[in-house]
């Protein structure tokens, strides 16, 4: 019964009780607290996610372009959406961390808490099949997507940047990882966005090499902006 009582609130926002309740505990174990983590599940949850936001969008939306579509599923399903319904769900309560996470407040973390809804949806698609986990999400994430507008889809910074230098006949920015730091769990990364029109790169930092590179080009644009008026 302790076990049923801990996991009531995430069953109710989920709308789903696992049979199998290890799924759920090892998808809610962050791999700073044992052996057998969370990360494989996060790589099958983020791929069944993927899937079927994408194959949602592709039926709900039947004229609107590729580009659109992918602009939309991004917004579905990147880390900070990811880590609301996290919160929404209370997940950061139950999740096992070592004592590390635990003291820097790792429950808090979007990124660790993004991976986790990852991992528990794959768990369920391990526990109860693909019609079972669509279901879950496309309730979860109902919300959201009934207030998708592909016609007023924010653009992220890199897809900002590459679209002002093409429209400038430029060439295209380049990426680099310039550095790691911290340990495996609480990496930072430092990435260079280099572009023709600026003598010098500019370096941003992330928790992730993909914020990392979206903080770099939001510089990049500005100084781009300022120098060109």
């Amino acid at each position: 019964m302790q076990g049923i009582d801990r996991y009531a609130h995430l069953s109710r926002v989920l709308d789903y009780r696992f049979t199998d309740e290890t799924l759920l505990e090892q998808a809610l174990t962050h791999r700073s607290a044992a052996k057998l983590h969370n990360e494989r599940l996060e790589f099958l949850g983020d791929a069944i996610l993927g899937m079927i936001i994408a194959d949602a969008l592709y039926a709900a939306f039947p004229t609107v372009p590729e580009g659109k579509l992918t602009r939309m599923r991004s917004t579905l399903v990147k880390g900070e959406t990811l880590a609301e319904l996290a919160r929404e769900a209370k997940v950061g309560e139950l999740l096992k961390l070592g004592q590390g996470e635990l003291k820097s407040g790792g429950h808090r973390r979007s990124s660790i808490l993004a991976d986790a809804v990852e991992a528990v949806l794959g768990a369920i698609y391990l526990d109860a099949g693909i019609d079972t986990v669509r279901r879950v999400i496309l309730s979860l994430w109902k919300d959201r997507f009934a207030a998708l507008d592909p016609n007023e889809h924010p653009k992220d910074n890199k897809t900002r940047l590459q679209e002002f230098l093409q429209s400038r006949r430029m060439p295209l920015p380049v990426y680099e990882v310039v550095n790691i730091s911290g340990k495996d769990h609480a990496q930072t990364f430092e990435v260079s966005c280099t572009v023709t029109a600026i003598d010098t790169p500019v370096i941003a930092s992330g928790n992730s090499r993909r914020k990392a590179e979206q903080q770099a080009a939001k510089l990049m644009l500005e100084k781009l902006e300022n120098a060109t008026g």
